[in-house]
């Protein structure tokens, strides 16, 4: 009992929970529906989901702690999920090329006992201007298909990334210390 599950199928989020030491018990991603509602700001979706995935799951797991998150890239006021096609993926690239964005994760921690901790963190990331090749080659790779905002700041888009400000290891989809202080908060075991 008492163990850690991630509400989560990305294998991102579970190989960043494991370089901090944090290996899952399970995995059980949670079933949502992830449409916006009618005015709803990028900060609130990215909370309301995140809480949304761990109440769902957490009743498969009594005695668990439950870790939920969504992250979202949001432009101007766009908000960038995962591409739905290569054409999507390609519109998504040129709107971010040359431009400053926000990469946000709401993060949900439940407790055994019922209690729930949500933050959500942002971080702020600017792209170069990208040339159409630069744009051909990485939708090529195939690397952004799965990804909010269609690309993968830990992968080859790297290297199109002239600043960010804030967690690195949000952008990729959990941002760490805020994990962790939320576990702690809530009295995970195995977190001194």
């Amino acid at each position: 009992m008492n163990a850690l599950i991630l509400a989560s199928a990305s294998p991102r989020r579970k190989a960043l929970l494991e370089q901090v030491g944090l290996v899952p018990a399970a995995i059980d991603p949670a079933e949502t529906d992830e449409t916006p509602t009618k005015n709803e700001t990028p900060l609130a979706y990215a909370r309301r989901i995140a809480e949304e995935k761990a109440k769902a799951v957490a009743p498969r797991h009594s005695g668990d702690f439950i870790l939920a998150a969504d992250t979202i890239v949001v432009c101007g006021r766009r908000m960038l999920h995962k591409p739905e096609n290569e054409k999507d993926a390609i519109k998504r690239l040129r709107l971010l090329s040359g431009r400053r964005h926000r990469v946000y994760t709401g993060l949900c921690v439940m407790a055994p006992d019922g209690r729930m901790k949500t933050r959500v963190v942002q971080t702020t990331v600017t792209f170069k201007n990208l040339s159409e090749a630069e744009i051909a080659d990485y939708i090529a790779s195939g690397e952004g298909n799965d990804k909010a905002g269609g690309y993968g700041i830990q992968g080859r888009a790297a290297r199109y990334i002239r600043f960010i400000s804030g967690s690195f290891s949000n952008v990729v989809g959990l941002p760490l210390f805020e994990t962790t202080q939320l576990l702690k908060g809530l009295g995970f075991p195995g977190l001194p």
